[in-house]
């Protein structure tokens, strides 16, 4: 059986691919310093020359900031599934570079108590998961001479930096980046031998708003009692955000909220999440959401509404007896299934505003305005990837939800109209963006088989 084989070549060729990633993690490809440009154009020049190596048509593409790479490989036609795997060269700065045990970019591999790791900067954002799909390729084409799908490979070199160059690069080039799927590498596991596939992915609603009193901050001897203290309206607008049992009470805010299907509640049921260990990690113990549900549903399958920042009057050291003109505070709405931003910032608006007594006013300001994202996992593709995974790890896969956002995956939506598939093998104590960044060589090995399988699973599906 070629898959077979190509697991075995895999396990054989460890230590090469090991090496192989070293020498990618050497290349300082910090996208956000100017002074890095020659190390970014560097590592996507290596990606090129690597992709040549096994027979990917492989070139750099030009872009008024970091280069892309792109690159075509494997069979073509209408009964071979069509992928597109994304990934990132570029990676964090390394300040504070004190803290660091060694030279970011001299990678070794050290002993833990978790067993072996490799060490430095872009081991697990992104440039150890991007080689793990390069890899898995990599065995197909020794064992068989291609691999199982029609692949293309598109790597940015700007997503630690905004990715300011991809939207315009995507929009300009969307009929050769069209595949039936994308597949994305920059998450993670569920636990270190519980592997998960994102398919919900929240949105968000950013706010700004100032209550505005008086013309002047006022004396509160002289003023006090008879002067309307914006602090106290805004204090009581936000108080009024949520009611006793944890929903948001904005109106309309659950338009657009889809309950969770049977089958995804009892696989998350399966994976026994503990909230006391996640909240005891932070000090806290109590679940503090929709008291209605579960911990793991308030994370990644409801919405939220947070207070980010509030500050208004004299906040100096010492004392100062005044009340004042305005006060201000910062919000985020986490949105989920088909809720709609626009609607949800309107609604919002119109609601304090309503609130205010006289002699106020409100002033806002948006921010962010990105919808939920939610993948259609009614075919046959994912069930087949999740299988595929669970013969590999310890733990059967999951479908997972993710209480972030990860713009990429919105954007194959919006612009390419594809569905994405999440699937990552990085740990929550790899200290991405953090000194000491790490990628376990259990996550490296078994990530690269993973996707050997995956590719097997979505061909033949």
């Amino acid at each position: 059986m070629s898959l077979d084989a190509v697991l075995s070549r895999i396990d054989t060729d460890l230590n090469a691919a090991t090496e192989r990633l070293m020498d990618l993690l050497r290349i300082r490809s910090i996208s956000t310093d100017p002074d890095y440009k020659a190390e970014c154009d560097k590592a996507a020049d290596w990606l090129v020359a690597d992709l040549a190596s096994f027979g990917v048509k492989a070139e750099k593409r030009a872009t008024p900031g970091h280069p892309m790479v792109y690159g075509t490989f494997g069979p073509e036609g209408a009964d071979v599934p069509h992928v597109l795997f994304y990934g990132h060269y570029d990676v964090q700065p390394v300040d504070p570079i004190e803290l660091w045990t060694r030279d970011p970019f001299d990678p070794a591999i050290e002993e833990t108590d978790n067993g072996p790791v490799i060490r430095g900067r872009g081991t697990s954002d992104d440039k150890g998961q991007l080689m793990t799909f390069v890899e898995a390729c990599r065995a197909w084409a020794a064992e068989t001479g291609s691999v199982p799908c029609r692949v293309t490979f598109f790597f940015e070199g700007e997503e630690e930096s905004g990715s300011p160059s991809l939207i315009p690069y995507m929009k300009a080039h969307a009929e050769e980046l069209k595949a039936d799927l994308a597949l994305i590498c920059d998450t993670g596991l569920f636990n270190p031998t519980t592997p998960g596939i994102i398919t919900m992915l929240r949105g968000n609603v950013g706010e700004e708003l100032t209550v505005t009193a008086a013309s002047k901050d006022l004396h509160s001897g002289m003023f006090g009692g008879v002067a309307m203290n914006p602090i106290r309206v805004l204090s009581k607008i936000l108080a009024g955000l949520h009611d006793e049992t944890g929903r948001v009470t904005v109106p309309d805010f659950y338009d657009g909220v889809p309950d969770l299907p049977e089958e995804l509640a009892k696989q998350w049921e399966g994976l026994g999440f503990s909230a006391e260990e996640f909240l005891g990690g932070v000090g806290l113990s109590d679940p503090a959401g929709e008291q209605a549900f579960t911990p793991l549903e308030m994370i990644w399958s409801r919405p939220t509404c947070d207070v980010n920042g509030i500050w208004g009057g004299y906040t100096g050291a010492g004392f100062k007896t005044v009340i004042p003109s305005q006060a201000h505070a910062k919000l985020s709405f986490r949105l989920v299934g088909q809720q709609d931003p626009i609607a949800i910032r309107e609604n919002f608006r119109k609601w304090v505003t309503a609130q205010l007594p006289a002699d106020c006013t409100v002033e806002f300001k948006g921010y962010s305005n990105s919808p939920a994202s939610q993948m259609d996992i009614s075919g046959t593709a994912f069930e087949a990837a999740r299988q595929a995974l669970s013969d590999e790890w310890p733990n059967e896969a999951a479908f997972i939800g993710c209480g972030g956002s990860i713009p990429i995956a919105g954007y194959f939506k919006s612009i390419l109209d594809m569905n994405a598939m999440l699937i990552g093998y990085g740990n929550d104590d790899d200290q991405i963006h953090s000194p000491n960044e790490k990628y376990n060589v259990f996550s490296f090995q078994h990530g690269i088989r993973s996707w050997a399988r995956v590719l097997d699973a979505l061909a033949k599906a």
